[in-house]
């Protein structure tokens, strides 16, 4: 893949997790401006992951139908327009109609990303490609909280919040712009159609699952969000179902048939489970419990976001030479790291930096790592699947990690949600040491173009 091509396509990863780390520091200031209630922010900042979670499977599938490129365009046009609509929003109402379609627009573009990496890059060269795509996250966990903070302390002509809100507009122009750069790769179902039934199930049954998650705490967990968790599961075992009688499923019988990729998959589901909340926990307690203005607050935590870096960058060789304990190193330290913060909290500022920028490291090291682990024991017919499962893992782990780290911060403070960082970190490293250990047991196959070996097990 030419480097033009990479650059569009590591665009989109950018301004995704820019647009909610931009969001997480102004928030607070959005309120305010537009006299919004706590349940209107909540939506604004949870409504853009609603969407981009439940669009993933589904837009997986459309990219294998009608093309990656053409998703990667439609998804990116819808989320330029609503970026730009969002800051311009003159109300909360419009501001959280904007975040939802934005989210729909980047949920469309991310399974077209991973899977263009997959059948448009060597297998030779898809680990380092995928490091930089760990690198491109770290970069925008940076860029971020820096740019918001600064436009947020600045507040040129009153309209800070707003100019944060729009900096993904230009890089969308951009990317659309140079779209022709990118290959025109299709599934191996281009011919078939989409499953509606099993599309409809899917975003059903998401929604329903991650709508509750969201809003349920600043809610005090009314009836509703309990009949909505137990439709969602009802909707979701019936989309399971549905796909092994469908002539054409939206997920590939193939793409969970190795044992690897399912405990890859449920390993980035645990991990983020305590990344997102980690981050947006210690943004809120540094804005809230010790009162720092949105710029401290991101310098504060810059150092995260650089050691992510840092640990997207060697990545690629930690994968290539240490495989799946890199994995388990990471998660292991974050158990650490985790349990350190409070400490360092209340310790010289230089101390808290150190124990951040650990995080970080482990947070670029496991990202990239684990993308490039689980991706390359996937055959290549079943590659849009598995990419769009990857996200919907790390959605739905960032989902239920940070409901369930709020409602633990909201009855034992910081040091009650470290430690439950510390045990869901503990967790992902037990899932990596699983991993490990299946492949350490199962046989050796015949020879095979891929780079790692395959679990014919399943």
């Amino acid at each position: 893949m030419r480097p033009a091509a990479l650059a569009v396509l590591l665009s989109g990863t950018f301004v995704q997790l820019m647009s909610v780390t931009v969001m997480q520091l102004a928030v607070p200031r959005i309120r305010a401006d537009l006299a919004a209630g706590a349940g209107a922010g909540q939506l604004a900042l949870a409504g853009y992951t609603l969407t981009y979670a439940c669009a993933l499977i589904t837009a997986a599938r459309l990219g294998d139908r009608y093309g990656y490129r053409r998703l990667f365009v439609l998804g990116t046009g819808v989320f330029t327009l609503a970026s730009l609509a969002a800051a311009l929003a003159p109300g909360a109402d419009a501001l959280v109609l904007a975040r939802l379609v934005q989210g729909a627009g980047s949920g469309l573009v991310a399974p077209q990303i991973l899977s263009l990496i997959q059948t448009a890059v060597p297998a030779g060269h898809r680990a380092r490609v995928l490091g930089r795509y760990g690198a491109t996250m770290a970069i925008a966990s940076l860029a971020g909280p820096l740019c918001c903070g600064v436009l947020l302390h600045l507040d040129p002509f009153g309209a800070g919040w707003r100019v944060a809100l729009a900096l993904p507009v230009p890089v969308g122009i951009a990317a659309l712009a140079l779209f022709r750069v990118l290959p025109d790769g299709r599934g191996a179902g281009a011919a078939s159609r989409v499953d509606a039934v099993g599309s409809a199930l899917s975003l059903a049954g998401l929604a329903m699952l991650v709508l509750p998650l969201t809003l349920g705490q600043d809610a005090d967990w009314p009836a509703w969000t309990w009949c909505s968790l137990v439709v969602s599961s009802a909707l979701l075992a019936a989309f399971a179902y549905s796909q092994k009688r469908v002539r054409h499923p939206m997920v590939h019988p193939e793409a969970l048939s190795a044992a690897t990729t399912r405990w890859g998959i449920g390993a980035v589901l645990l991990f983020n489970a305590g990344i997102p909340s980690f981050s947006l926990l210690l943004s809120l307690h540094l804005q809230g419990a010790l009162h720092r203005d949105p710029l401290a607050t991101a310098l504060t935590v810059a150092p995260y976001a650089v050691g992510g870096l840092l640990g997207s960058g060697i990545a690629e060789t930690a994968a290539r030479r240490f495989g799946v304990v890199a994995l388990s190193a990471a998660s292991g330290s974050l158990v650490v790291i985790s349990l350190l913060v409070v400490p360092a909290l209340a310790a010289p500022a230089p101390v808290l930096w150190v124990v951040l920028a650990a995080g970080g490291f482990a947070f670029g090291l496991f990202t990239a790592s684990a993308f490039a682990l689980v991706l390359r024991e996937v055959p290549p017919h079943a590659a849009s699947s598995v990419s769009g499962l990857l996200p919907t893992a790390q959605q739905l782990g960032g989902t239920f990690g940070v409901a369930l780290a709020g409602m633990v911060y909201t009855a034992g403070a910081m040091g009650a949600a470290m430690v439950y960082e510390a045990v869901v970190f503990l967790l992902a490293a037990a899932a990596t040491a699983r991993l490990m250990s299946g492949r350490r047991r199962r046989a050796r196959p015949p020879a095979s173009t891929f780079p790692f070996r395959v679990d014919q097990r399943g």
